[in-house]
């Protein structure tokens, strides 16, 4: 038996885990959230201080020491929402982030409204995801569809009937031979046996 059996360093070492993919949009999606809470918290203190400063017209902003994070989501919101950032495709996390970005940057929201607008933009996202899986499954619906359908036609095309091989006499015929035609029903064309 060798020494190095006994030792651990002469292994490979073990792979880390691969995470869910499911996990990392979540967890990456409720980061942003509290980053964007913490922000939309930052600027509601900087407005009040502006607005101290206009009102009182001294700066005691040197004075005043803030909490860490005042605001923190409840529980049950916050296991709602990582339950709606579960039903998020990986594909989507991208533009999740920019479009809930898009809308702090436009509103300008309190630290207590983030939430509601971080859920619109997962509700949104959820839509657009379910009508893009029904457009697809009717997309491979049609494409079943079609594939039978021109089995059907390429089958149809085999036996098609060339109106130029024909034995039938026409009446056509008969006024460019300038032949006298057979007493017949004129919309009916003529039977020959074939000799």
């Amino acid at each position: 038996m060798s020494l190095a059996s006994w030792f651990r360093w002469n292994e490979p070492p073990n792979r880390i885990s691969q995470r869910n993919p499911t996990e990392m949009v979540v967890e990456t999606l409720m980061m942003e959230l509290n980053w964007q809470t913490k922000q939309a918290e930052k600027q509601q203190r900087e407005r009040e201080n502006e607005y101290r400063k206009i009102k009182t017209g001294v700066d005691y902003g040197w004075l005043v020491s803030y909490p860490k994070q005042s605001y923190d989501i409840s529980p049950g919101e916050r296991l709602q929402l990582e339950d709606m950032c579960t039903k998020i495709h990986p594909s989507y996390c991208g533009p999740v982030i920019l479009r809930f970005r898009q809308l702090i940057a436009e509103y300008e929201p309190e630290a207590q409204e983030v939430s509601r607008l971080f859920r619109s933009v997962l509700q949104e996202a959820a839509e657009k995801i379910k009508e893009e899986e029904e457009a697809k499954k009717l997309a491979r619906q049609w494409n079943t569809k079609n594939k039978t359908s021109l089995s059907l036609t390429t089958f149809k095309s085999r036996s098609r009937i060339s109106p130029f091989i024909s034995d039938i006499k026409t009446i056509s015929e008969d006024v460019e031979r300038g032949t006298q035609p057979t007493r017949r029903v004129w919309s009916m064309p003529e039977f020959r046996n074939a000799k």
